[in-house]
């Protein structure tokens, strides 16, 4: 594999420029593959490791010398230089035979045992994502943290790590405040075992409305607050159906994206912790109190109160960040995580923010190893019964809309379950087009674009799968490891063997830096570059010997395209 060659590299330049082979590894990278003309493997870039210079003509001159010294070996068959770079062209035998080994031996690890990554520190994982309201609607947000914080949590747990997935539900204050209230004003226990997230939304509307005109609403709903904090038995038994109804229902649409949670908490857990976080704050000194009564924390440089974090109403009561304050410190307790992740929308910045520096302002140490993944918004994903409501109806949408296009295209196979299908192919829809761009930005969402079977889609990954998947039914040598590597020297086939030479580092950028897209581009570069050999290399007719060559090189793809598929959330599909 990518490392194998790095190594042998870095070895060679470190005995020419005195610089350890250890300090080389890292600035070796794999060349992108180039579609018109053939290109060398991996280029050095001379002053990642000699002192640099800012004149260019310097720099290709350094190069030219460093590859002088260099020698051609049995694994390395060309040394030639770039624009400040030396390049090395491996020798072609030893690329096929070495590359498809390594998948076959590797399988789900391929990529992740690369010396590129062994930096990278490993531990216990804590990621905290999804986070619906329960008395809001399931909204196309709580997609993107579903689908982003699932994905983490995959790479991380590829990796080695020791991961841990939270669901921290919004299931106390004000929300909860008005559905108790207005449950017994608009509720119907009938609609509620129907559809029990329609219909609390349903509920949560009307009294929201309510409490706006009605002054008698509005001290229902406090009153109702006020219960529920004093854990008044039937205020908790309402609040305790509605939270457990609420779970039962993201469970069934959990399953349907592929996600599972080690671990459901949510506000409440901290309800009464929270008050144990005030009285922290009072001891350090670093509770105020405002002349209106609220509690603070003061957050400017200068103790000016320029910037500052409530954490307290007036009536003495807890906020949202408070009881983030109390459940960051339990985490920190119960687990000794080696890294927390939050996902969730850009809007919440600036609260990490005042929640990290409040964390360290109380000597939490362990706020060094939290971090905060920011997404943007999604527009334009309207169902044809209008806007979406629940990631349901989203989720219904790409799947009915999917089953039209499989019923119409003329190269669909019969499969055994379409529902199931179609489904799968929707759901790697959503995925690819919500991971294309940076995660911080806001995307307009496109059904048609989403769902076409050509062009960087997620249908076309799960289209080119299931190609794949169906030559493996020609392929009666499979437990036959050796295969003749002079049956393997296709353009088309040493072109893609350089494009996965480049995996170990694609997954390395990934895991640094959380951004999914780096990915998707990598998995469908593979695809085009897998469509293009198996228009050119046949199957059928050739040779046994030339057949089980090429099969097992076409079922390396898959392999790796399965593997990078599944770390983004998507199940592959072997027919469609």
């Amino acid at each position: 594999m990518a490392c194998h060659f790095r190594r042998a590299i870095a070895e060679q330049v470190s005995r020419v420029v005195g610089v350890p082979s250890e300090k080389i590894l890292h600035h070796i990278h794999a060349i992108p593959v180039h579609r018109k003309h053939a290109s060398p493997d991996f280029q050095l870039y001379v002053n990642s490791v000699l002192a640099g210079s800012v004149d260019s003509a310097c720099d290709k001159k350094k190069a030219q010398a460093v590859a002088e010294k260099l020698n051609c070996n049995s694994i390395v068959s060309e040394i030639g230089t770039g624009r400040g770079s030396v390049t090395f062209k491996i020798n072609r035998d030893l690329l096929v035979k070495t590359v498809l080994r390594k998948i076959s031996q590797d399988g789900p690890r391929y990529g992740f045992n690369s010396e590129l990554l062994s930096d990278i520190p490993k531990g216990l994982t804590l990621v905290e994502y999804s986070s619906p309201n329960i008395a809001k609607k399931f909204h196309v947000g709580h997609l993107r943290s579903t689908i982003i914080g699932n994905f983490i949590a995959n790479m991380k747990e590829a990796f080695g790590n020791k991961v841990i997935r939270v669901n921290y539900l919004g299931d106390w204050g004000l929300q909860f405040g008005l559905l108790g209230a207005g449950f017994s004003k608009f509720g119907c226990e009938e609609k509620l075992n129907t559809n029990p997230l329609q219909h609390l939304f349903e509920v949560y509307v009307k009294a929201n409305a309510a409490a706006e005109q009605d002054e008698d609403m509005k001290l229902s709903v406090k009153d109702f607050m006020e219960k529920l904090e004093s854990e008044n038995p039937q205020a908790l038994s309402l609040w305790t159906h509605f939270r457990g109804l609420s779970i039962q229902e993201y469970a069934k649409i959990y399953k349907r994206l592929g996600v599972h949670f080690d671990d459901y908490s949510g506000e409440s857990f901290y309800r009464k912790t929270s008050h144990d976080v005030l009285n922290l704050l009072r001891s350090k000194d670093i509770l105020k109190t405002t002349d209106e009564g609220t509690g603070v924390v003061d957050l400017s440089e200068g103790g000016d109160l320029s910037t500052y974090s409530t954490v307290m109403r007036s009536d003495g009561s807890t906020l949202y960040i408070t009881r983030d304050i109390a459940a960051a410190i339990d985490r920190m307790e119960k687990y000794n995580f080696d890294e927390m992740v939050y996902v969730t929308d850009k809007s919440q910045e600036k609260h990490f923010q005042h929640l990290f520096k409040i964390l360290k302002m109380i000597g939490k140490e362990k706020v060094d190893c939290c971090l905060h993944v920011p997404f943007g918004r999604v527009q334009g994903m309207h169902t044809r019964r209008g806007d979406v409501i629940f990631l349901e109806d989203a989720l219904d949408e790409a799947r009915k809309r999917m089953l039209k296009n499989m019923a119409t295209a003329e190269s669909s196979k019969t499969t055994e379950d379409p529902d199931d299908t179609a489904e799968k192919i929707g759901v790697a829809a959503l995925i690819v087009q919500d991971f294309k761009g940076p995660l911080v930005s806001d995307y307009h969402f496109n059904w048609d674009q989403a769902l076409q079977s050509c062009g960087d889609t997620g249908v076309f990954l799960q289209y080119t799968h299931a190609r794949l998947h169906s030559l493996l039914a020609l392929w009666n040598t499979r437990d036959e490891e050796e295969f003749n590597v002079a049956c393997l020297q296709d353009p088309s086939v040493i072109s893609t063997l350089q494009h996965l030479l480049r995996y170990d580092e694609v997954i390395f950028k990934t895991l640094k830096e959380f951004q999914p897209r780096y990915l998707v581009s990598y998995l469908l570069g593979l695809g085009h570059l897998a469509n293009v050999a198996h228009h050119s290399l046949y199957v059928k007719g050739s040779t046994p010997e030339v057949t089980h060559a090429r099969l097992h090189f076409f079922n390396s793809l898959r392999i790796v395209l399965a593997n990078g598929m599944k770390l983004l959330g998507i199940t592959p599909v072997d027919k469609m």
